[in-house]
Order: structure tokens, then sequence, then C-alpha cells
């Protein structure tokens, strides 16, 4: 087991894992730095969430945020999965290029909440 795991690391070195994809040729590597463009998002989506939904709850519409966030993330699901089933390599790149963007959307309007 150690052999294999020794030849896992050998073949996928850390510090190339760690670097960002978005600088890449490859369709592997636009496919990468999609993800890593809709993560950025997702993050600051979480991050405006911690502060927006405390707020609507002081004001009493704390449900019907939570709601309205619910309803999204399910519409958000419908709207990307499509991407998914189409053939070929760059399936996943337009998966997380829809996920960013629907996330994006959404970072905007929850600032409204504010």
């Amino acid at each position: 087991m150690r052999v294999f795991a020794c030849l896992i690391i050998a073949l996928f070195p850390l510090p190339a894992i760690a670097q960002s994809s978005c600088g890449g040729q490859t369709q592997l590597d636009a496919n990468f730095c999609a993800k890593e463009k809709w993560e950025i998002a997702d993050r600051e989506l979480n991050r405006i969430w911690k502060e927006v939904k405390p707020r609507a709850d002081a004001r009493g519409n704390g449900q019907s945020l939570l709601t309205e966030q619910r309803a999204w993330l399910k519409t958000r699901d419908a709207t990307c999965e499509p991407e998914l089933k189409s053939d070929g390599s760059a399936a996943p790149m337009f998966y997380w290029a829809c996920m960013e963007e629907q996330t994006l959307i959404r970072n905007h309007a929850l600032n409204a909440w504010r």
C-alpha cells in the first residue's frame, strides 16, 4: 500500500497540484479554471450570506430569505446540470461557467438585502 501511495505522490507532485489552472493551455486546464472561478464566487456567496442572514433575521424576514435561497439553489442546479449532459471534454467547463454566472447573479441579489 505504501508503494502505491508513493507512486501516486511521484506522479502528481504537490506544487503542481496547488497551482492555478487558469494559465494553462489544455481543455483540462480550462475545466479546472472554470471550477476555480466558481469556487471564488461561491466563497463570496457564503461570505455575503453570513452577513445578510442575521440582518434579515433581526428584521423578521430571515425565513423568507432562507426560502428564497433554497429556491435559488434548486433553480441554479436545474439551470446548470444540463451542461454536464452534453458530450465532449468541454462539458465541465460549461457547467462550472454556468455555476459561476448564476452565483455572481445571486451575490448581486443578496447584496440588495443589506
